[in-house]
This record gives structure tokens, sequence and C-alpha cells, in this order.
């Protein structure tokens, strides 16, 4: 089909919603087509020409921020001391492979790169601190760069305001990023933590998904009986009413079944949970169901039908993918408490 044709179908058929339009959207996003630079100008003129007609602007766009420069005042948030451990991951997830309308979703713009890489804190991050310009890559030929747009999105749901998507241009494969440093006056969510300093080693593209962080979640952020958002990105299930108690687990980039499907029953049973009996011994416990599904992002919420103390979360290798289809090793962590 010609550029002209799409142009023409594009100004014929314009909704009175948006809603038309990102569905239009979501169905070119599951083409695994050969032609990519077919799908980008697709994408280009459906946003441009919904995005106009509509006068409407995404929500994830508020998230976003394309800022080149830190803009933040250490000086208003005076408790706050340096941790140079702040940051606990770096993922090379995607070299030149964001679709250009999904970078306009996350960050209202056609101008940015098509690289990806979520970076992981130890604690949430007060978003209104966060700029683009906060962050520098290092490559490994020593070249800096920074990123184009930053975003908590799709990570956004509550407590999982630890992972900040980086997008832009880190490079290739032939010279990839090996580090990144926060440069930037950032703070913590609870303006405990400026992370101004705090640097990791980037985990390079061709690996695959490993578990970075698992904690306890507080009750009153469980959202038991949640249902996902409809739309791609927009929030993810919770655990069933009879869950007893949450465990979320990190991993340092997104994950799918091989083919980008959602997880199920098969990781479900995957996960092992290792827990403490009041008489002191273990136990290796199987969540009975799965939180925090449908939304895209790198968390899930691990549904306990026991109170006893959790302390170890496994996964099993060759299970799940990144968005590369690059597939996970044998992973494990500890447990937290919820920050």
């Amino acid at each position: 089909m010609s550029l002209s044709r799409l142009i023409a179908i594009s100004m014929v058929i314009v909704p009175s919603s948006i809603t038309f339009a990102r569905e239009i959207l979501t169905a070119v996003f599951s083409i695994k087509s050969s032609f990519p630079s077919w799908k980008n100008a697709f994408a280009m003129i459906v946003l441009t020409t919904f995005g106009l007609a509509s006068g409407c602007s995404d929500p994830l766009q508020n998230l976003a921020n394309t800022e080149a420069s830190d803009l933040t005042d250490a000086v208003a948030y005076p408790k706050a001391g340096n941790k140079s451990d702040g940051l606990i991951s770096a993922f090379y997830g995607l070299d030149d492979s964001i679709p250009t309308f999904a970078t306009y979703r996350l960050c209202g713009s056609l101008g940015v790169g098509g690289d990806g890489m979520p970076v992981i804190f130890s604690e949430q991050v007060d978003i209104a601190t966060l700029e683009a310009g906060d962050f520098q890559v290092t490559l490994e030929n020593g070249a800096k760069v920074g990123p184009d747009c930053v975003t908590p999105a799709p990570a956004d749901d509550i407590g999982e305001l630890r992972t900040i998507l980086m997008i832009g241009d880190f490079g290739s494969i032939d010279n990839e990023p090996a580090n990144v440093e926060v440069i930037g006056n950032l703070f913590s969510m609870d303006h405990t933590i400026n992370y101004k300093g705090s640097q990791v080693g980037v985990t390079e593209l061709a690996k695959g998904p490993s578990l970075v962080l698992a904690e306890s979640v507080d009750k009153e952020e469980w959202e038991l009986g949640k249902q996902a958002s409809a739309r791609r990105f927009g929030g993810g299930n919770g655990c069933p009413d009879a869950t007893r108690q949450v465990i979320r687990v990190v991993w340092n980039g997104g994950v799918t079944k091989p083919g980008g499907g959602e997880v199920d029953d098969v990781e479900r049973k995957a996960y092992k949970v290792m827990t403490v009996n009041p008489d002191g011994t273990d136990d290796i416990i199987h969540p009975f169901a799965l939180g925090d599904l449908g939304d895209g992002d790198n968390n899930h919420e691990l549904c306990l039908d026991t109170p006893n103390q959790v302390v170890r979360v496994e996964f099993p290798a060759d299970l799940v993918t990144d968005p590369r289809e690059d597939l996970n090793p044998a992973t494990r962590v500890m447990v937290t408490s919820s920050k």
C-alpha cells in the first residue's frame, strides 16, 4: 500500500474520540511486519491526524519529561542525603526498535530516539524532580550521551515508581552503553535521598531479563480485585480478594512469554517463594495467582495465601523474554520490606 493511500485513509476516517486511533495503533503494533518503516509512517499519520482532530493528549505524556537540563533545586530538599548505590539496574533492552507511535504515546514527541533502557532505583522516585537531563550514559567508546525522554510509564501503578524508562539514542550493539550515572538532583519519594552521583553498569543488549528486587507490599497498596485497564500501558490487575500477602517482584526489563503474550499459570507455577514457618522451618510455595498483569511493565505481584514471612523468590531459566525476545536466565532475589 502506498504512503499516499495511507494518508487518504487516515484523513477520511476521523473519529470523534482518540480511542479509535489507539485501537488502530495497537493493531499495527501487533503486526510482525518486515517493514518497520511502513509501520512507523502509518503510526505518524494516525497520531497526527487523530491527535489534532480530538484535541486530546494521552495521560501517559503527563508523566514524561524531555527537559535536557536539571531544573531541580537541591536547596528545597534539605533533609536529603546522597546514596551512591541508589541505582540498582540499567538494562539495554531495545536498540532502534521502539516504534514511533509508542515513543509518541509515552513522550508526546515524534523526535525522540528508538532505544529503550529502563533504570531501577532502590526506592521510589519523586517524579516531580525527574528530568531527562538528570541522566548521563557512557558508551563503550567513552562517548557520553543523554536520554531524549524519561518516564515512569508503563510502571506507574501504586508502589512502582522506582523504574524509569529512558528513551533516546544510546549507541548500538557495536558500541553499547556501559554505564548510567545520575548527574542531576533527583529525589526519592520521601525526599530523604538525592540520587545525584548514583551510577550502575548496564546489562548488555543480548542478555535476557533478571529479577532485581522483591518486596513485601503494604496492605493499603494491595488493590485486591482491581481489573487491568483495557488500554495498553493503562495499569495492571490486582490480586484476588482471598489474598493474604502480596510480594512485588521487579525485573530489570519488561517481560512476557516468548512471542509477546502475557504470562499465565505456567509462569505462576514457576515462581518459587521461600517462606519461614512459625516453628522456624523453611517452606517452598507458589503464588496462587499473579497480579499487575496486562500493563506491559516489569513488575509482577505474587499473590500468596499465607501470612508467613517470605525471604526469597526464585524463577527458572528460559520461560520469559524481554521485548527483544532474549530469554531469561535462572534468577533469584531476597525479599525486603516495601519502601
